[in-house]
């Protein structure tokens, strides 16, 4: 079986938070059957943008890297104290621990920045939501900004905004189990005409 960890901060979008659980479950039920997501926060009650509570499975302390194959990030809103976790530091030792095993990490609209703080985008191909503050906020991290919906670069997918986030949680199993495997869901889910 292979596990996602879909980590959350304070603030997270709950839209971008949810293509990673239903994609990732559609294909437990309805696709290979190989996938399974949980999730973490720094701590047991993560609020979403627009105060929705969600309780997360473990906390960041908690995880052992080595037992799960992804790692998914949703961006999030500033208003609602998404980079007060975003840019904490077991947020991001958690996903440089991501990137030190060589596992994969997809992240949605503003979820590339805290990615680009850890430093694992440094040098690499990027792109993030396509706000001049945002992009040149990833910039400083030392990303090359691509000006495109979806990049991939060295297992980090980063996109530009909300619109990209079912597209990237597909992308994102298809690397975690094939491309028809995915094509699959995405026909299944209603995706393709």
């Amino acid at each position: 079986m292979k596990k996602v960890l879909l980590l959350l901060a304070d603030g997270f979008e709950t839209f971008e938070a949810c293509v990673f659980i239903d994609v990732i479950g559609w294909n437990l039920e309805e696709g290979d059957k190989s996938t399974e997501l949980f999730t973490c926060g720094l701590r047991k009650e993560i609020k979403s943008s627009f105060n929705q509570r969600f309780i997360v499975d473990y906390l960041i302390d908690d995880i052992d890297i080595s037992t799960f194959d992804a790692l998914a990030i949703p961006g999030g809103f500033e208003v609602y104290g998404f980079y007060n976790d975003a840019y904490d530091d077991k947020f991001l030792d958690l996903i440089r621990g991501f990137k030190e095993k060589d596992k994969i990490i997809a992240s949605i609209c503003v979820g590339a920045l805290p990615i680009g703080k850890s430093g694992i985008l440094k040098g690499k191909n990027g792109t993030v939501y396509n706000n001049p503050i945002r992009r040149e906020a990833l910039k400083e991290f030392g990303v090359n900004i691509m000006h495109q919906p979806i990049v991939m670069d060295d297992k980090i997918i980063t996109s530009w905004n909300p619109s990209t986030a079912i597209d990237v949680a597909l992308l994102l199993l298809e690397n975690l189990t094939t491309k028809n495997n995915a094509d699959k869901i995405r026909q299944l889910m209603g995706f393709v005409v």
